[in-house]
């Protein structure tokens, strides 16, 4: 890796904007372009990072040195320091009302990892062993560790190895995400609007329902609503006909899309023929797939409907896509792939369009 690698990052330029006669609004929207742009361009460098980290020929003895310089002065520092520049300058801006105060918590964050305090317990140890001893690098499993595996633009967490410079293209993504998503969401309500939103932490509950093409039938669909009905006494506090979806704990791109229509009915209900279930928990076992969290983002919309379910210049639809965007200029944690799902909910009924929309959280 050359030094030139380091001015890949698409670093912010606040000090450069501290003589311009700008209102507040104006200075946090110049913030919010260049976080917008950061994200498309930082995730390609980080992976580069990774792919530099794990060549064996760029860390010979007399290497160490320079990359030791390279890595904790040129990169990590760096990152440091413009955290540092960027907190100052949103404090500045904070009174007038127009910094989404979630950033703070995503600086606090990305600060603790650069400071060599990994979130993550199975890298505690490695990560602290390098701030303490860069020559500690000079061992392969060492270097895996610090590396981690690329994981391409969205930053997807489902690879053999999420190492520290993972963690870091994560906090950066954070940040930056807490910029300028709270714009984007807005934007992206085109001929519809959120009407409420809210985080509901649940108790263990059981999801009932089925995965058929016959249920685009509607005859079919409200056969399988009727013997739910007639489940009464098990009915949970969320007894809407609900289109389940996930992708058993596995990534997007690796594993396929499953849809399920059924509802959300007590812990332990009994299962009708014929169907199948998935059990939801208030804590997380760590593991990948079923038991899923009985956490999530709720929300409702309205407006015009084929608006709020177009595809079209969306990553999923347009539900997903704002639903989503406002969790994450929240600063709120996705559980994906592990633990992640989503689910639309047809409050008046599934022979009528979704109004509402579930998406996993962890709270």
């Amino acid at each position: 890796m050359s030094r030139k690698l380091i001015d890949e990052f698409y670093w912010s330029d606040i000090e450069g904007q501290k003589g311009e006669k700008l209102t507040d609004a104006e200075k946090y929207k110049r913030i919010v372009s260049w976080a917008a742009k950061a994200r498309g361009q930082n995730p390609g460098v980080f992976d580069a990072l990774t792919e530099w980290v794990l060549d064996d020929s760029q860390w010979s003895d007399e290497k160490l040195a320079e990359n030791e310089q390279i890595l904790m002065q040129g990169v990590f520092a760096r990152f440091k320091e413009q955290n540092a520049q960027l907190r100052a300058y949103l404090s500045e801006l904070e009174l007038s009302g127009v910094v989404n105060a979630a950033v703070f918590k995503a600086l606090d964050r990305f600060d603790d990892e650069l400071s060599g305090i990994s979130h993550d317990e199975r890298l505690r140890e490695t990560v602290a062993k390098v701030f303490a001893d860069f020559s500690a690098m000079r061992e392969r499993g060492v270097r895996e560790q610090i590396a981690g595996n690329k994981t391409g633009p969205a930053g997807v967490n489902y690879v053999d190895i999420f190492g520290y410079i993972n963690y870091l293209k994560d906090c950066d993504a954070g940040v930056q995400w807490a910029l300028f998503m709270p714009d984007m969401a807005a934007r992206q309500q085109k001929g519809f609007r959120v009407d409420s939103f809210e985080y509901k932490k649940m108790s263990a509950m059981r999801f009932i329902g089925r995965e058929d093409a016959d249920l685009d039938n509607m005859e079919v669909r409200n056969k399988l609503f009727r013997t739910l009905d007639a489940m009464d006494e098990y009915k949970s506090d969320f007894d809407y006909d609900i289109l389940f979806m996930h992708h058993y704990g596995l990534c997007v791109d690796v594993g396929p899309w499953h849809g399920f229509w059924g509802r959300f009915m007590k812990a332990d209900t009994p299962v009708p023929e014929g169907f199948l279930y998935f059990d939801f928990v208030p804590h997380n076992d760590g593991k990948a797939g079923p038991p899923f969290f009985s956490q999530f983002a709720y929300v409702t919309f309205s407006g015009d409907m084929d608006a709020m379910h177009k595809r079209e210049g969306y990553d999923s639809d347009a539900m997903y896509d704002v639903t989503r965007n406002i969790m994450l200029g929240q600063g709120v944690n996705i559980p994906y792939p592990n633990k992640y799902w989503t689910a639309e909910v047809f409050l008046d009924g599934c022979d009528k369009y979704s109004t509402a929309y579930m998406f996993s959280a962890e709270l």
